[in-house]
């Protein structure tokens, strides 16, 4: 592994533990170069992901970029580091697995607002307003209108029957 600070490749590695969420391998290493320590991760990659975008190119997926996404919204919520972490494994594992090289944007986008669906609501309104390319507050009205169940669901609204 190439020290960031110098550019040596001969860094060591001085500890290995598995990651907070199990995924991932973290290493101290060291270089005996400059002297400098730094940390690397590494994890199991099931196959090469292409993401093909709305104007027909193809980028290679970036993790990164997905962690940013969602760590942008659940900024401010009371959502622990280590679930954001598990939460991107998952959907990393999930679309590894799927048995396709190209995955486009759009299923990429649903995954992901099905995924912060179940962990925070406020979140996932963030997400899709961003992805959805809300335009004004119409929007936001009518998307939040269908999180909420229909009025007269079955539930008891107070009358018994007895008079």
């Amino acid at each position: 592994m190439r020290c960031p600070f110098c550019g040596d490749n001969g860094s060591q590695v001085k500890d290995s533990r598995p990651a907070e969420d199990h995924a991932a391998i973290r290493r101290r290493r060291f270089c005996p170069d400059c002297g400098a320590r730094f940390t690397t991760f590494e994890r199991v990659q099931l196959r090469e992901l292409t993401v093909l975008k709305k104007n027909g190119r193809r980028v290679p997926f970036e993790r990164d970029k997905l962690a940013h996404s969602i760590r942008v919204a659940v900024r401010k919520r009371d959502i622990e580091p280590e679930r954001i972490e598990r939460l991107v494994s998952a959907i990393v594992r999930q679309l590894e697995s799927s048995g396709e090289q190209e995955i486009a944007t759009d299923r990429i986008g649903e995954t992901v607002m099905r995924a912060l669906a179940g962990v925070d609501t406020v979140a996932y309104v963030r997400f899709a307003s961003v992805y959805r390319n809300f335009s004004d507050a119409s929007d936001f009205e009518t998307f939040v209108q269908e999180l909420r169940p229909p009025a007269g669901d079955g539930e008891d609204d107070g009358a018994d029957g007895d008079a």
